[in-house]
């Protein structure tokens, strides 16, 4: 499953293409709480068909009774792209279903560029970085590659975005956690990567949309190349896989790096690395391990939600509190039982 944002813009594509009238939202600033973050977007067709989001609903009902034909309305109008505001009063934010206090803007794009949104998914699915500005007054929009993502912007004239490519997971080692932690990953919208030199545990994978890396993992890591949208963990279970891995990825700028195992294992493994490969406490600080935030689970799909989770939260740039660490729950319980 690709991200939504590349849905959207393929969608878009698809729709202009094929001769619809389709205009394109994104999210442009919020004040307040907002069901969505800026740089959200959604493909709106002129028939009052919708793919991607950027509110709970509400918005999106108001969008395509000013906008389409779907309801004996005027239809999708042309011309240069607009701003508008929703939630500002108390009476609008409840209309519009957002949380109280809630204000967002809108960029609405009337007549997308169907050569520019051919070439910013060519660029996308060619594994690219790209920069997308629109000019508002001129309607105007330019692509640029970049090596480098940067946050959305609108100072009222001008919106840039930072587009693709999507966010990667590599996992060392196959196996039930492996398959389900995989299976969510690839829900939300990551492509996801497997290696593992042992055929034995290999043979019964059986999730689809996974890419085999064949290879040692250290080579393998190397290999893959790691970015600021990567996420590498290590679930082999074996230090002799896991260890070598991890050294690569720590010294790449994955936003996400872990390995599975209990706290003794991980205090372990951090020894290891410390002693043997000259790694120090202050390097081993992104190593997140036992990974997961603390849910009490035993299953490997309860091991993988809780996985996930964390690394959702590191995508996302938010700091969990102490209290969900694996290792501070655990000692705290073990506190509790001693009193």
């Amino acid at each position: 499953m690709e991200s939504i944002d590349l849905l959207v813009l393929r969608t878009t594509r698809d729709w202009l293409a094929a001769g619809h009238r389709t205009l394109l939202a994104t999210v442009a600033r919020t004040w307040g709480s907002s069901p969505r973050p800026v740089g959200s977007m959604m493909a709106l067709r002129s028939d009052g068909r919708v793919v991607g989001s950027v509110s709970g609903g509400c918005i999106e009902d108001d969008l395509i009774h000013r906008y389409t034909n779907a309801y004996g309305g005027p239809g999708m109008p042309g011309g240069m792209p607009q701003v508008v505001r929703f939630g500002v009063s108390a009476d609008e934010a409840h209309r519009f279903g957002l949380p109280c206090g809630g204000t967002l803007e809108l960029v609405l794009e009337f007549a997308p560029s169907l050569p520019h949104l051919e070439q910013l998914l060519a660029d996308l699915d060619g594994g690219n970085l790209v920069r997308r500005g629109l000019d508002l007054r001129s309607g105007e929009t330019n692509l640029t590659a970049t090596t480098t993502p940067e946050l959305f912007s609108f100072d009222g004239r001008h919106m840039l975005s930072t587009l693709g490519p999507g966010y990667r997971l590599l996992l060392i080692g196959a196996g039930a956690l492996a398959e389900y932690l995989a299976t969510m990953a690839l829900f939300n919208g990551f492509s996801v990567s497997l290696c593992d030199p042992r055929p034995e545990y290999t043979a019964g994978w059986n999730v689809a949309g996974v890419n085999h890396l064949a290879g040692m993992p250290d080579d393998v890591v190397r290999a893959f190349a790691p970015d600021l949208r990567s996420a590498i963990v290590a679930v082999s279970h074996d230090p002799k896989l896991d260890d070598l891995a991890l050294l690569e990825a720590l010294h790449s700028p994955a936003f996400y790096i872990g390995a599975i195992g209990s706290r003794r294992n991980s205090q372990l493994r951090r020894e290891r690395l410390i002693e043997h490969f000259g790694e120090s406490e202050a390097s081993l600080q992104r190593l997140h391990g036992p990974i997961g935030i603390y849910i009490g689970s035993k299953t490997p799909a309860e091991i993988a939600v809780s996985v996930m989770a964390e690394i959702l939260a590191a995508k996302n740039d938010v700091t969990l509190p102490g209290a969900v660490s694996v290792t501070r729950a655990k000692e705290a319980e073990q506190l509790a039982r001693s009193l």
